[in-house]
């Protein structure tokens, strides 16, 4: 429950917000959205802020849409010595603690009976558009509503704006991942099944058509052989299309000599507990579903210790970016190895929807898709960007980039053995500059970070790259000042 800088800095920004809101907001209570990405830490994010509302003497609701995220919530809150209750179908309610765990549906039928409280967090909040929630946020006009999810899009692009007043958006997956947060991860993409002629129902493929084309042996066969090249003895969750399919995926891991299991929102809360300690324990690798893992389901919740998932297979292609961001998320949380993605649904690629850590800018319009052309390394089979010139994977050169001498002052070092001569570093600085100065495009740049041995070249080199051309274009516009300031002063000769 340790709350990160990045996590305090979003709280405090979104009480500056709601602070403004109220001044203009009219009719009602103003509406926030969090964004963060999963993995991080929007459990912790909601935590302290419902601590330091019932510490101020607001009462709170939490309102989820699925059974393991009331409960998962429920042991957070028990971890803060909160006192709280529900309003569930199943669960004791008692109505004088400050703060109730709902299940979206059972308060709507009970809207009636219940007092609005002061706050309510919503989490996966890019459901907000659906009925259930949009009666509960009707009735409950006079309540403030702080929406949490990762990923503020829609399956039909709509954005979130008629339902929140303004946006509080958290760091990159990309600078999780590079600040620790997050695990790095190698994206692989075995297989592309054929899905032409496959029709769409509410803009994502009708199940029983895609299940029939990820259901064919051969898929079966590749996602057992590709676990083995390329994650094997990872814990591996795979998304299928239907739970037929999911059993089979199971089934056929099993029969490899590989033990796997097929979960789904049927199993009692019991029974995911005990395979999640199962697969603590190593006596399961392989979990098959279809949409259980896919919004803030927390194995190590669920265990009640650290089982990071490791690996994640999709074998279901989708055309949601919501949906594809949220599998992925899954193998993100930092295990002290690289995560696994084995994309059989060709996601990252034929759905165009790039790999996880690609910049993205969200807002409640919706979410500005900036999935970045990738290609398979032909040295280790990863997915990576386009414009790599060198896997950071396994080291394949990918493809040429324009060679350039070494740095003048580099090539004045002699180097013997046993011997270390000080570099003048004025001159390898004025060198460097030197260098930058003369790189004709961005991938030249990119080029000299890697070879430099920068950790961020890429954003090294766009940085760079965006600051020569500003002073470039401020160049030529003095010249063209000064130009024109001459070419006035001429004409103002020859007229006397």
């Amino acid at each position: 429950m340790q709350e990160r800088a990045f996590q305090t800095k979003i709280i405090q920004e979104a009480r500056e917000k709601l602070r403004a809101l109220r001044k203009t907001v009219k009719g009602r209570a103003p509406r926030i959205l969090i964004q963060c990405p999963t993995g991080g830490g929007k459990t912790v994010i909601a935590s302290r802020i419902t601590k330091a509302l019932v510490e101020n003497g607001k009462r709170v609701d939490f309102l989820a849409h699925r059974d393991f995220l009331i409960d998962q919530t429920a042991k957070t809150f028990s971890r803060l010595a909160l006192d709280y209750s529900f309003i569930a179908a199943g669960r004791w309610n008692n109505p004088w603690p400050p703060i109730h765990i709902d299940m979206v549906q059972t308060l709507k039928s009970r809207l009636a009976q219940v007092k609005a409280p002061d706050y309510c967090i919503v989490d996966e909040a890019h459901h907000a558009p659906s009925a259930t929630y949009v009666k509960v946020m009707e009735a409950w006009k006079d309540t403030t509503f702080i929406g949490l999810t990762a990923t503020p899009c829609r399956l039909d692009g709509k954005g979130l704006d008629a339902f929140f007043d303004d946006i509080v958006t958290g760091p990159s997956v990309k600078w999780l991942i590079d600040s620790g947060y997050l695990a790095d991860y190698v994206a692989y993409a075995p297989s592309s099944p054929d899905l032409t002629g496959l029709h769409t129902r509410m803009g994502d493929y009708v199940t029983s058509e895609v299940d029939e084309v990820m259901d064919k042996a051969v898929i079966i066969g590749d996602m057992v052989r590709d676990y083995r090249q390329y994650a094997n003895g990872l814990r591996a969750v795979y998304f299928c299309t239907s739970i037929k399919h999911s059993q089979h995926v199971a089934a056929s891991f099993n029969e490899a000599g590989i033990p796997a299991m097929h979960l789904d929102g049927d199993h009692k809360s019991w029974e995911r507990r005990a395979a999640a300690l199962q697969m603590a324990d190593g006596e399961l690798m392989v979990f098959t579903n279809v949409d259980l893992f896919g919004e803030g389901y927390d194995l190590s919740a669920q265990a009640e210790r650290d089982v990071p998932i490791q690996c994640v297979g999709m074998a279901r292609p989708t055309k949601s970016l919501s949906m594809f961001m949220q599998q992925a998320g899954r193998m993100l949380r930092p295990w002290g190895g690289r995560s696994v993605l084995l994309d059989h649904a060709g996601n990252i690629m034929a759905q165009g929807h790039g790999l996880p850590d690609d910049d993205r800018e969200w807002s409640l319009a919706g979410a500005e898709k900036r999935a970045s052309e990738v290609v398979q390394c032909t040295g280790c089979g990863a997915t990576v960007p386009a414009v790599t010139i060198v896997c950071r994977h396994c080291g394949e050169k990918l493809r040429e980039a324009k060679k350039r001498s070494a740095p003048i002052g580099a090539r004045q070092v002699e180097m013997k053995d046993g011997d270390l001569h000080e570099i003048d570093k004025d001159r390898v600085r004025k060198a460097k500059k030197l260098e930058e100065w003369q790189a004709g495009s961005l991938d030249e740049l990119i080029d000299i970070g890697r070879r430099r041995g920068y950790d961020f070249a890429e954003e090294w080199a766009a940085k760079l790259w965006t600051s020569k051309k500003a002073k470039e274009e401020a160049r030529e516009y003095a010249r063209k000042q000064q130009m024109d300031f001459f070419e006035k002063a001429a004409i103002e000769r020859v007229m006397r």
